[in-house]
């Protein structure tokens, strides 16, 4: 039986103790049940933000928003396509078998609908990787012989001894290194971690490690490369669970503040009421200010994709109401939230 070369090093299982001593945490504190709906969705929004951007999808995380809400979104057509097909997939994550190799086919199969011809079905065709200068990062195995090694690599998933917290990691990198599909092998290589490790812990559904991974991008493919030169993937195992580890960290601290928000909702909706005058781009203005006082124009324009003309419209009428005020100079100020 093929089995992925890898060493279990002293790191490796430090990492695995701390991301189990964070889930033990997590599932004392909150329990083992299903996040409220507004949380899952806000981790699926950024998932599929932080994984599509990774493929170099221009989407900001507003527009990916605004895509899930059913709303119309400018941009281009193959990049909202890829928005569309990421939410089928993520809707169907728990229906999947982690270990059946037809359903990561039929996974694909959403994931790259009307973006390539064989969406579904493994490449017939040599594929590479390379940089933007055109030199090639990886050759990948020749077409003939990825069926023989997506099936070892099932087989082994499915039979070996090792823990999900590892096994899961060296799915991902094989994965990478096999190059199965003609395109989109780098989201769902990502997407089959995930699959892999919600079977294990469900609380991994919810877990947006995607944005752990966009902000290390550049180390993501050193450490691939690095794997690849090396003829092993342990490296590659180091480099994900510290990324499940700091994902973890982020999501404790989400989950201690879903009650706070809540409460937050219901005290806006009072305040709407009275002000019925407001946008609710004016409102998502006045919510930006409220979790960063020292907002600037540029950042509240770069967050909801407006003009800074947009941005001080919204910020007069937010002045005029007494909703908030300013607190100090233009350049070393900030704002006070009055509700």
């Amino acid at each position: 039986m093929y089995v992925p070369p890898f060493k279990i090093t002293e790191k490796i299982l430090n990492l695995v103790a701390e991301v189990s001593e964070r889930i033990g945490v997590l599932n004392a504190n909150v329990g083992e049940s299903v996040p409220s709906p507004m949380l899952r969705k806000k981790n699926q929004i950024k998932t599929i933000h932080s994984s599509l951007a990774i493929e170099n999808n221009s989407l900001s995380l507003k527009q990916v928003t605004d895509i899930v809400d059913g709303k119309h979104v400018l941009g281009a057509p193959d990049e909202i396509q890829e928005v569309k097909n990421a939410i089928e997939a993520y809707h169907l994550m728990s229906q999947l078998d982690a270990f059946c190799e037809k359903d990561l086919l039929k996974a694909h199969q959403l994931m790259m609908k009307d973006l390539v011809r064989q969406s579904g079905n493994y490449r017939q065709d040599g594929v590479g990787v390379f940089d933007g200068n055109g030199n090639c990062l990886h050759m990948a195995p020749p077409a003939a012989r990825v069926p023989d090694l997506m099936a070892d690599l099932f087989h082994w998933v499915k039979t070996c001894k090792v823990h999900p917290l590892i096994y899961s990691c060296v799915f991902h990198y094989e994965f990478e290194f096999i190059h199965p599909f003609v395109d989109g092998n780098g989201r769902m290589g990502r997407y089959w971690q995930t699959v892999l490790l919600s079977r294990w812990k469900g609380i991994f559904a919810w877990l947006p490690v995607e944005t752990i991974v966009k902000e290390h991008q550049q180390e993501y493919y050193n450490v691939i490369a690095r794997c690849d030169a090396m003829g092993e993937s342990t490296l590659f195992i180091e480099f994900m669970l510290g990324c499940l580890l700091d994902a973890m960290e982020n999501y404790e601290d989400v989950s201690e503040t879903e009650v706070q928000d809540k409460v937050q909702d219901k005290v806006q909706d009072k305040v709407r009421c009275k002000f019925p005058e407001v946008s609710q781009t004016a409102w998502n203005v006045l919510a930006i200010i409220q979790r960063n006082p020292q907002s600037t124009v540029n950042e509240i324009c770069g967050q909801l994709d407006l003009k800074e003309r947009q941005v001080y419209k919204h910020i007069s009428l937010l002045k005029s109401l007494g909703l908030i005020v300013r607190v100090g100079s233009n350049k070393t100020g900030y704002w006070k939230v009055t509700i």
